[in-house]
């Protein structure tokens, strides 16, 4: 899974995470719908766009940029894509730019051409790196810091979310649905890691009652029962079909999913393909 695919995904499912970066209440997520946006000269598409919901004037719509490689152009493009939105659209709205790296050193400024535009009050930089440290920061701060946190220490800090999130988060819903995204974020940190580990990571009373537990670490203990040999083949075979779709659907790579199932690159491949033809 990409790491901007990721960011977009917890926006998506989770806009007050957004929110809580810029230090906006999280109340400020009824106002706006995230989304992207095609500008259309040069195929531009803005992939993480919240845009303001409420006829009020004054929010201001963000263009979210998840940057976790050097890249010397990518302000060009930014205020290009910006530009070109503001002429094809003409929103009723202020707009903001928000850039978000995993640290400084990733940045390329090319102060020649953009150190005027960097420093207007409309464009936030947040570096991930420089966010308040896990013991005093509030849960979705955890949580994107998880991220970008050591292999060694990624557990750790996963396991103490979820117990955070099954005290703080009072809908049951949206705490399974965290739940399932740390997951999805330490499969993703950590793909050597086996089922059986990852699984390990995870005790907490709901987590059988999670979609992902279930697809990807269903026990499927065949104990008591009498099934003929072939039938129950088959019937792990299905159950290895519906986790390898899960985990793609996901955004994991084949290899990854390989490691994680204990099946190699060929049977994860030709699995994917059977299902692309039927």
């Amino acid at each position: 899974m990409k790491t901007d695919s990721l960011f977009y995904h917890i926006f998506q499912q989770f806009p007050f995470v957004f929110f809580a970066l810029l230090g906006i209440p999280a109340d400020a997520t009824n106002q706006y719908q995230f989304t992207s946006q095609e500008v259309k000269q040069l195929a531009f598409r803005l992939d993480g766009l919240f845009l303001p919901i409420v006829a009020d004037s004054q929010l201001p719509f963000y263009i979210v940029e998840v940057q976790f490689q050097p890249d010397p152009n990518l302000y060009y493009r930014l205020f290009s894509e910006l530009f070109i939105y503001l002429k094809q659209y003409q929103p009723p709205h202020p707009w903001q730019l928000v850039v978000i790296y995993p640290n400084r050193q990733t940045e390329r400024e090319n102060n020649l051409h953009f150190q005027q535009m960097l420093a207007l009050p409309n464009i936030t930089r947040i570096y991930l790196d420089e966010l308040s440290p896990p013991a005093t920061a509030s849960l979705p701060i955890k949580l994107l810091r998880l991220i970008i946190e050591p292999e060694n220490t990624a557990p750790d800090l996963a396991r103490e979310l979820a117990r955070q999130a099954e005290r703080e988060i009072a809908n049951a819903a949206v705490k399974k649905s965290l739940i399932e995204l740390l997951e999805t974020i330490i499969v993703y940190k950590l793909p050597q890691k086996s089922r059986e580990e990852i699984a390990a990571m995870f005790e907490l009373s709901d987590l059988k009652k999670t979609r992902f537990y279930q697809d990807v670490f269903a026990e499927g203990q065949a104990e008591g029962k009498t099934e003929a040999q072939a039938e129950a083949q088959a019937g792990a075979k299905q159950r290895e079909k519906v986790s390898i779709l899960r985990m793609v659907s996901l955004g994991l790579s084949t290899e990854q999913i390989a490691t994680v199932l204990d099946l190699s690159v060929a049977e994860v491949e030709a699995t994917i393909a059977q299902a692309e033809q039927t």
